[in-house]
C-alpha cells in the first residue's frame, strides 16, 4: 500500500510517499512518518482524510487503533492523508500536575510566612480558626486532585499542547495566590462559627462525592484509556450528566460560604462558566451518540450540570 502524506495546502510532507504493508495500522503509519521526519513524533501528528474543495464538513480523523484499509474507500492500493502538526506535546498527567501543584504550594505561603509584613502591614497578625480550616480544606482539595491525576483518571488522549501548561498554570496559580491573599489577610473578618461549619461541612461532603464521581468515570474506560463514550450511571450520574462538575462547583460554594471573600466568589463564577461550557458540550455529544437509533440506547432525560437550574 502506498500512502501519500500531504499538508492542508496540498504540499507533500513525505516526498514520494510511504510504502506500507496492506495490513498496516494508522499507528504504524504515524511511526513511519516519525522515522522519516524525526521531529513529528506520533502524538504530535493529526491525520485526516482529504475533503473535496469548498467542503464545509469536518474531516474524518484517523484513529491510531484502526487499519489503514478501513479508510481506503475501495482503493486498497493507495491512500492520501492530510497531515497537521499539533506542536510540542506533554502528557496530561504532566499538565495536571503542574497546574495543581502551584495552588497547593502557594496557598500555605500566605498562611505560614510573613508575606504581609513585606507588603507594608506592620500590625500583629491574629490567625482565626476559619483561616486554619481553609488552609486544610484547600490543601486537601489540590492534593486529592494530584493523586487522582496519577492513580484515578484515565485519559482518552495521551497528550496536550505544551502551550496549555502555561495557560492552565496562569489560571490556577493566579487564582490560588489571589484567594490566599484575602483569606489569610491580617484584616480578614471571619464569618460566624455556624456559617463556617455549614460551609466546610457541605464542602467536604461535595469533595468526597466528587472523588466517587471520578471513580465511576474511571470504570467506564479500560486501563489504556480506551472504551469510547459511554452513558455514565450510578450515584449522582443518574440525575446529572456531569455530576463530577456539579460536585466541583458545589465544593467551592461550600468553601466560599465558610470564608466569604470576593476573590473566592470570582473564582467560583469563572469556574462555573468554564465547566458549564464543558458540560453543555458533553451533554450534546452524548445525546447525539445515544439517539436510540440502530440499536443504540437513548440517552435518558437528565439535568446537565446544576440541579435544579440547568
Amino acid at each position: 500500500m502506498k500512502v501519500t502524506v500531504v499538508s492542508r495546502s496540498g504540499r507533500e510532507v513525505i516526498k514520494g510517499g510511504l510504502e506500507l504493508n496492506d495490513s498496516a495500522t494508522v499507528a504504524e503509519l504515524q511511526e513511519a512518518i516519525h522515522k522519516r521526519t524525526k521531529k513529528f513524533y506520533p502524538s504530535r501528528q493529526r491525520l485526516t482524510l482529504p475533503l473535496p474543495p469548498g467542503s464545509k464538513e469536518r474531516p474524518t480523523v484517523l484513529s491510531y487503533k484502526k487499519s489503514l484499509k478501513e479508510y481506503c474507500d475501495g482503493n486498497s492500493g493507495n491512500l492520501t492523508v492530510v497531515f497537521k502538526d499539533l506542536g510540542p506535546q506533554v502528557s496530561y498527567r504532566t499538565l495536571f500536575f503542574f497546574e495543581y501543584v502551584g495552588p497547593l504550594l502557594l496557598y500555605p505561603v500566605f498562611y505560614y510566612f510573613p508575606v504581609y509584613q513585606f507588603l507594608g502591614y506592620k500590625g500583629e497578625r491574629v490567625i482565626h480558626p476559619v483561616q486554619t480550616y481553609a488552609l486544610y480544606y484547600w490543601c486537601f482539595h489540590y492534593f486529592k486532585r494530584i493523586m487522582e491525576t496519577f492513580f484515578v483518571h484515565r485519559f482518552s488522549h495521551a497528550t496536550s499542547p505544551v502551550s496549555n501548561v502555561f495557560r492552565n498554570c496562569a489560571y490556577y496559580w493566579t487564582f490560588g495566590a489571589y484567594i490566599a491573599y484575602y483569606v489569610n489577610h491580617p484584616l480578614y473578618t471571619p464569618v460566624s462559627d455556624l456559617q463556617m461549619k455549614i460551609g466546610f461541612g457541605f464542602g467536604v461532603l461535595c469533595q468526597i462525592s466528587n472523588f466517587y464521581c471520578h471513580i465511576l468515570l474511571k470504570n467506564l474506560r479500560s486501563p489504556d484509556g480506551t472504551g469510547g463514550y459511554q452513558i455514565p450511571s450510578g450515584f449522582l450520574f443518574n440525575i446529572v450528566t456531569c455530576a463530577n462538575y456539579t460536585t466541583e462547583i458545589y465544593q467551592w460554594l461550600g468553601f466560599n460560604i465558610a470564608t466569604q471573600t470576593v476573590a473566592g466568589y470570582i473564582f467560583l463564577a469563572v469556574a462555573f462558566f468554564i465547566m458549564t461550557n464543558w458540560a453543555l458540550a458533553k451533554h450534546r455529544r452524548l445525546k447525539k451518540l445515544f439517539d436510540g437509533k440502530d440499536g443504540k440506547p437513548k440517552y435518558p432525560r437528565r439535568w446537565i450540570i446544576l440541579p435544579p437550574f440547568l
